[in-house]
């Protein structure tokens, strides 16, 4: 069993890499975090191994069987009257012991004026983009699971229209002896089934990534480190930008407490971020930052997180996670 996970794994790595080897991507919106925990801990962490089944849409190695019956809605108002809505479900299967999750997400750009070449106005459109995924995972002796999700994406602006069907495949290993956790996922493996114009097809925003999480044994603190997108060299590349710099562009830092287990605070550093909002000869604060918390209770999770954009902006979300099976 372990042989056939390894040979699945490096055949969709050699595949994706075929794929997009540069930067330049459609479905950008595919890389937003979707929960309110994941945001809090910088908008990429594949390792957390959490109650919150949010989290499972960034790492289907992390569907567990404890999810069964559990719901989670995310409500987050973006800067410019931008809405994004997720909600996400959870079932396992005893007779055949696999565990099974899907999600809607939404983003909704309100209403756009349409004009023609001179600026006249010609009415209204109503832009979109969503995500419809489909998850299943499994267990594989006491340390190991793993995970894939077959997503629906499609995107709407105005006679602009395009959709693509995509996969992910996630690695999840937990050590409880050790307090120790790891993630490995390749996120956006696909193809489009309609180009925005009609013509050609464009690459999918591929990402591999690898996660660490280690929860210290005598304090209520975890730690997390993320590296995104391995299989480029440069992410972002700004004349003031360094070796190092290239380097902790693709590495994001989180840290959490939890507070007699009912309460989570959480904090996260993303460096990309960062490095990409920068305003020259500007207080640029806590851009880049995030941070989050989290009330849990036997039945309920209520959960709100804050991204920082620049110095002035920032995104709030607001979650609801309700364990039905309980």
């Amino acid at each position: 069993m372990k042989c056939r996970l390894i040979i699945l794994l490096l055949c969709s790595f050699l595949w994706s890499r075929g794929q997009n080897a540069g930067g330049n991507a459609v479905y950008n919106f595919l890389r937003l975090p979707a929960g309110s925990l994941h945001t809090a801990l910088g908008g990429e962490n594949i390792s957390v191994i959490s109650r919150d089944i949010t989290m499972v849409y960034q790492n289907p190695g992390l569907l567990r069987q404890e999810m069964h019956g559990q719901l989670g809605l995310v409500f987050s108002p973006l800067p410019a009257g931008v809405k994004q809505i997720h909600l996400s479900g959870g079932l396992h299967s005893r007779q055949i012991n696999t565990s099974f999750a899907a999600s809607v997400q939404y983003l909704d750009y309100g209403n756009i004026s349409r004009t023609d070449n001179s600026g006249n106005a010609a009415g209204h459109f109503k832009p979109r983009d969503y995500i419809t995924q489909l998850m299943a995972a499994r267990r594989y002796g006491n340390r190991w699971f793993y995970g894939a999700a077959i997503k629906f994406i499609r995107s709407e602006y105005d006679i602009y229209r395009s959709s693509a069907i995509a996969m992910d495949i996630g690695v999840n290993y937990y050590d409880s002896s050790r307090n120790l956790q790891f993630g490995l996922v390749m996120k956006n493996m696909g193809m489009q089934l309609s180009a925005y114009t009609g013509e050609g097809n464009d690459n999918l925003p591929f990402d591999l990534q690898l996660g660490f999480t280690k929860r210290l044994e005598k304090a209520p603190l975890q730690f997390s480190v993320t590296a995104r997108e391995l299989h480029r060299l440069v992410l972002y590349k700004a004349d003031s930008s360094g070796g190092f710099d290239h380097i902790m562009q693709h590495f994001v830092f989180a840290a959490q407490l939890f507070i007699a287990d009912k309460i989570e605070l959480s904090a996260g550093y993303n460096h990309l971020r960062r490095k990409e909002l920068l305003i020259p000869n500007t207080a640029n604060g806590l851009t880049g930052f995030s941070m989050g918390l989290g009330i849990i209770l036997p039945r309920l999770q209520l959960r709100y997180a804050r991204g920082f954009y620049s110095n002035s902006k920032g995104a709030n979300q607001l979650g609801l996670n309700i364990d039905l099976a309980r």
